[in-house]
């Protein structure tokens, strides 16, 4: 029997993060588990941190540390991890990430990677600037990797698409900043427990797996 794996995701928006996360997932057979997810569930059950958390979700507000932290530790506690899990939007602070080491620890487990998508920033720029959004059925394509048949229009359901506002360049360039001066932390603090692998975002996609599995063995 394969030993559980327990990883986390960290890299910028637009770097391939997801993508490798779930390649990770297919191969190893244990779940992708995000934030957002997280939180949408606790809310949808009703759990008292869901309920919390719902208030500052309803009126667009950061839900705070003490309460995300409240709900991913009720998630890591289901027997569905006994197999280990990925995690990918978590921790995004030292405050997240030492409540993640203290429940480790609190329940004799232990993180076994720290995986870093790295990609330079003109290169997600040059990524998620190409991307265009269907406003209606929410269709999402690449002028470069899915381009629409018809340049411009939705081919499902003949909307003209659009680039979204956080797709702009600049809006990109910003959301990098903020994004690498708040993993920074993450990252050296993950880097001296010599959990930290590092994997290209721009490696090409037929031999991502082969890639993948070679690194986690």
């Amino acid at each position: 029997m394969r030993r559980p794996l327990r990883i986390i995701m960290l890299g910028p928006p637009g770097s391939g993060k997801g993508t490798r996360a779930h390649i990770i997932s297919e191969l190893y057979g244990i779940p992708v588990i995000t934030t957002g997810d997280m939180l949408r569930e606790a809310v949808a059950k009703g759990t008292e941190y869901g309920k919390t958390a719902g208030g500052y979700m309803s009126r667009g507000e950061l839900v705070p540390d003490e309460i995300v932290n409240g709900v991913v530790g009720e998630r890591l506690g289901r027997s569905d991890l006994e197999n280990g899990f990925i995690l990918d939007g978590f921790p995004r602070s030292t405050p997240q990430a030492e409540f993640l080491d203290d429940f480790l620890e609190e329940h004799g487990l232990k993180l076994d990677y720290v995986i870093h998508v790295t990609l330079e920033d003109e290169a997600i720029v040059k990524r998620l600037s190409n991307r265009r959004s269907c406003p209606n059925c929410g269709e999402v394509y690449h002028l470069v990797s899915k381009p629409p048949k018809k340049e411009g229009v939705c081919d499902r359901c003949g909307s003209e698409l659009i680039l979204r506002g956080d797709d702009r360049p600049e809006v990109i360039r910003n959301r990098l900043a903020v994004y690498r001066e708040k993993t920074q932390p993450l990252l050296d603090r993950y880097m001296k427990k010599g959990l930290i692998k590092e994997v290209p975002g721009d490696y090409s996609m037929d031999r991502l797996s082969e890639q993948l599995k070679r690194m986690l063995g």
